[in-house]
Parts: structure tokens; C-alpha cells; sequence
């Protein structure tokens, strides 16, 4: 029974590395992608993509982003007390809201994008590829329910196929899309005098995969939730529930529960919707050409962005999926559980992030060689700076995702507020009277990400009582990312010598990535109990023992 019970409970760790895994993959095949993508716009292109996809973020999150969080959180407490009706009635409740809110967001973002783009993004040719993303809000807006239905089974699996098939999609119709309209684009240019119209055109066609990526997922989890009836019907009946639920007060409950949750997550988007108009209107007014900044952010957002975000992506998935576990710990009144829950998902958070920060940082120049054939200084200064902030953004996504899952569900819009206010303080100064141009975007970035974490971390102490374990979680992983870090510094420069291009790269990556697994358990990061509570467990601590890097009693 003990054994059972603890089976379960490290079920959420299980499908969070599986959710994390799907995660990676989507953002490895996004920045492959973007290799001929960027290659195909240009800096530029790029820049009116970005600028596209800001203000398609926010769209998302007012209508859809926070709906699987709040489904899944919403269906977890009722199945956990044994109400399966109520929980399908929240996902009933959910998928109405989701249709109504998704089609005037799209609408409203359709109609809305050559006044978007002029009047707020100071960029009117990025209105072609927000024009195109639009339909995009209403399919996601959908999608995200279904996704939170699954979640709120702790069943991640679905979620993360679906991200996989999504990003498949995405990354051939984009490259294809880009590319065809990149050449109308500049066939038409030709004609009316007009230069940046083919890298208009070619954002616009690149956003076409985003929408027909985001459909074929949705048909994915469509036919999924069919094949699923039975078992769904079954749990139905089985159900006594006596007390159903009504509508309105499942939809109230809902838009209480999405309010904080559309707040905290918006401050993040919105953080990049500020960074971008900030920036624009001060260079603007130092007398930069719209090409010369927008060709700064492109950068930004194609390069920088694109690689901090892979290992973000597994923050992300290790707060989708702790919420739902932690919400039913908390119903149930186990504290020691939800202790458990909480550090073992920063632990594994900080695991990972610290040595991509590491490896950013020693590798930042090659890294860019190796993706996106640029040598230059500015993406890899831009990448040593920012490194630091794919820890503090991962640590404050956890956080953020832990304070919602033990019900303080305002306490991130407060810490995110603070944090914004500080950032938009630095960022002006920064852009500003400092003139650090678009390292200023990147440096304020690291202000903010800080400021939540510090805030995050007193919050979760204050309404839970768990204190932060640092050995294991912060002391051992930096460890053995230093050791990692010069290690992967001198293989580069060895084989850059007898071998050199992005071979050397590659091989420095690999030594890296076996350097730090080795010194992370070689120091005790991970205990044999943690690595078992991993998919194929078994096979992995079997494999540690056969190489001498654990011993064989269990911490």
C-alpha cells in the first residue's frame, strides 16, 4: 500500500518530465525552424514577426492561456472529492466560454491589426502577419480546454503530443508559407518602391503555420476526446453525487479562478509588449530609423528569444502539471504532500535551468554560429548577458504555478505588478539616458524575473510554511555546472583547433551534457528514490549503479 501510495504520488513527476519532454522538442523544432526562417526574412522580417506574435500572445492570453490552468485546476479539486459530474460540467461550462471569447478576440484582432500596428506597435507592416494570425486565437481558444480537460485527469500525455504535432506542423507550413510570400512580397516591392514589403509578406506567410499547426492539433485532441467517451460515460454513472453544480456558479467560479491567473501570466506578456513599444519610441527618438530598430528587435525575438525559451519550456510544463496535483493535496489537507510536490518540482526546475544558463554563457557565439550562421557580437553579447535570466524565469514560472496550486491565486499579480513597475523604471533608464539600446531590453528582463522570484519565494513560505531546501536544489547543480562550464570551454577550444565549425560545437554540447549528468550525481544531486520516480526509472538507476554513479542505498 505505502508503495502504491507513493507510485501515485510521484505520478504528477512522471508526467511532468513527460509534458517537459514534449516541451523541449516543440522548442528544439522551433529554433531548427527558425534557422531558414530568419535566413529567409532577414533581421528585419524577423523583428515584424515578433512584433506580430507580441500582440498575438496577448490576444491568447485574454481569451485562452489561463483556460487549461483553470480547467485543470477546477476539474482536479472536484475529482479528487469523487465528483466526476461537476468536473465535466466545469469542462462543459470552459469549452462555451472558450468559443464565445475565442471568436471576438480573433475578430476582434482581424479587424483591429492595421490599428494595432500603426498607432501602438509603431510598426504598420507587421499588420499583415497579425492579420494572418488571428483565426489562430479562436482554434488555441478551444484547444486549451481539451488540454485542461486531460490535465485535469493528470493525464499529460495528451497535451504533450498534441504540442509535438502542433510544432511539426508549424515549422514545415512556416518555412514554405515564408518563403512563397517573401517572393510575392518582393515581386510586388519591385513595383510600387516599397523595400520592406517582401519581409512584410514573409512574416505574414511564416505566421500561417502557427494557424494550420495550432488546427492540426486541435483535430488531434478532438478524435483523442471521442475515443475517450466511453470511459468518460462510465466514470458519469458511476458518479453519486447528489449536489450537481449549476452553470452560473461553475462560470463564475471560472472567471474568479482565470482573473488572477490572466493577470499574473499577462504581466509576462505584457512585459514584452512594453519592452517592444518602449524601445521602439526611444530609439525612434534618438533618431533610429524604423529598419535600424526593428532589425535590433529581430534579433531580440529570432535569436536571443528563441534559445532562452527552450529551457523555459520546461518550467512551463513542470508548472502545468504540479498544479493539478498540488490542488488535490491541498483538498485532501496533506501539507507533507504538497511540501514534497513543491520541491521536487523546483528542484527539477533548477536542475535544468542552471546549466543552460551555464552553458549560454560559455557558448553563447558558437551556439549562434552553430543555429543561425551569425557571428557577430550582438546576439551572443545579448545571450552572456541574458543567460541568467532562463534561471530566474523558471524559477519564477514555478513559483507562480505553486502559488496558484495552493489557492493564492493573488499573490502573483501582486509580485508581478511590483516587478513590472521596477523593470519599466530600469528599462527606461536603460534605453534611455544610458543608451544601452536593445541590452537594455535584455538587461531589464533580468530585473524583472528577480524581483518575482524574491517576492514568489516569501509569498509561498508565508501561506504554506515550506521552506526552500538549497543544497540539492541550488548548491549541487551550480556545482556541477561550473565543472560542466569549463570542461565544455576547453573541449571547444581543443577541437575548434583540429576541427572547428559546428562540428566542434557539437561535440563540446555532448561533452557538456555528459560532464554535468555525471557531476550532478557523483555529488548527490539526485538520490536513487528521484530517479526512479522518472519515466523509465528502473532502467536509468540501473544504468547510474552499472557506471558507478550512485550508490546502491536509496537517500
Amino acid at each position: 500500500m505505502p508503495e502504491k501510495r507513493r507510485k501515485k504520488e510521484n505520478n504528477f513527476m512522471i508526467h511532468g518530465v513527460i509534458l517537459s519532454i514534449a516541451a523541449v522538442i516543440t522548442k528544439i523544432i522551433g529554433a531548427v525552424y527558425r534557422i531558414p526562417l530568419t535566413n529567409i526574412l532577414g533581421d528585419e522580417g524577423n523583428g515584424l514577426y515578433g512584433y506580430a506574435f507580441n500582440v498575438y500572445a496577448i490576444a491568447l492570453l485574454l481569451s485562452s492561456f489561463s483556460l487549461p490552468l483553470a480547467v485543470s485546476k477546477l476539474m482536479s479539486a472536484r475529482i479528487a472529492r469523487g465528483q466526476h459530474k461537476n468536473a465535466f460540467r466545469v469542462f462543459i461550462c470552459s469549452l462555451i466560454f472558450s468559443i464565445v471569447v475565442g471568436l471576438f478576440v480573433s475578430l476582434l484582432i482581424f479587424f483591429g491589426a492595421d490599428f494595432i500596428a500603426d498607432k501602438i506597435m509603431r510598426a504598420p507592416l507587421s499588420s499583415y502577419a497579425l492579420r494572418v494570425l488571428a483565426p489562430a486565437i479562436f482554434i488555441v481558444s478551444v484547444m486549451g480546454v481539451i488540454r485542461g480537460y486531460f490535465q485535469g485527469l493528470g493525464n499529460m500525455i495528451p497535451t504533450a503530443i498534441s504540442q509535438v504535432i502542433e510544432q511539426i506542423f508549424n515549422a514545415v507550413i512556416s518555412i514554405v508559407g515564408a518563403y512563397g510570400l517573401f517572393k510575392l512580397g518582393t515581386s510586388i516591392a519591385k513595383g510600387v518602391d516599397k523595400d520592406q514589403i517582401g519581409a512584410a509578406y514573409g512574416a505574414a506567410g511564416g505566421t500561417l503555420g502557427t494557424v494550420l499547426g495550432a488546427l492540426t492539433a486541435l483535430l488531434f485532441l478532438l478524435f483523442l476526446f471521442y475515443a475517450y467517451r466511453k470511459n468518460i460515460k462510465r466514470k458519469l454513472k458511476m458518479d453519486t453525487t447528489r449536489r450537481l453544480e449549476s452553470y452560473q456558479r461553475i462560470f463564475r467560479i471560472l472567471l474568479m479562478t482565470m482573473i488572477p491567473v490572466v493577470l499574473s501570466t499577462g504581466i509576462y506578456n505584457i512585459n514584452s509588449i512594453l519592452d517592444t513599444t518602449i524601445f521602439n519610441n526611444i530609439m525612434a527618438n534618438q533618431g533610429y530609423s524604423v529598419s535600424e530598430y526593428t532589425t535590433m528587435m529581430g534579433i531580440y525575438t529570432g535569436k536571443y528569444s528563441v534559445l532562452i525559451n527552450i529551457p523555459l519550456a520546461i518550467a512551463n510544463a513542470l508548472g502545468a502539471s504540479v498544479i493539478p496535483s498540488l490542488t488535490s493535496a491541498v483538498t485532501k489537507g496533506d501539507r507533507k504532500l504538497a511540501h514534497e510536490k513543491i520541491g521536487l518540482s523546483i528542484r527539477f526546475g533548477m536542475i535544468v535551468a542552471i546549466p543552460c544558463c551555464v552553458g549560454f554563457m560559455v557558448l553563447a557565439s558558437p551556439i549562434m554560429q552553430l543555429l543561425f550562421s551569425d557571428a557577430t557580437t550582438s546576439p551572443a553579447l545579448m545571450l552572456i548577458i541574458g543567460g541568467v535570466t532562463v534561471v530566474f524565469y523558471s524559477l519564477s514560472t514555478i513559483t507562480n504555478a505553486i502559488l496558484q496550486g495552493i489557492n493564492q491565486m493573488g499573490a502573483p499579480v501582486k509580485n508581478g505588478i511590483i516587478s513590472l513597475v521596477i523593470h519599466t523604471i530600469v528599462l527606461f533608464i536603460m534605453v534611455g539616458p544610458l543608451k544601452w539600446n536593445i541590452y537594455g531590453v535584455v538587461a531589464s528582463n533580468i530585473i524583472f524575473s528577480l524581483c518575482m522570484c524574491i517576492l514568489n519565494a516569501k509569498d509561498i513560505a508565508k501561506a504554506n510554511g515550506y521552506k526552500q531546501e538549497r543544497d540539492k536544489t541550488f548548491f549541487k547543480p551550480v556545482t556541477a555546472s561550473v565543472i560542466m562550464g569549463i570542461a565544455t570551454y576547453a573541449s571547444y577550444l581543443i577541437f575548434d583547433i583540429f576541427i572547428g565549425g559546428r562540428i566542434a560545437t557539437l561535440i563540446a554540447i555532448m561533452v557538456a551534457l555528459l560532464v554535468y549528468v555525471v557531476s550532478l550525481l557523483k555529488l548527490g544531486g539526485l538520490s536513487e528514490d528521484e530517479l526512479r520516480s522518472m519515466p523509465k526509472g528502473t532502467l536509468i538507476v540501473s544504468i547510474c549503479k552499472k557506471f558507478h554513479l550512485i550508490s546502491k542505498e536509496i537517500f
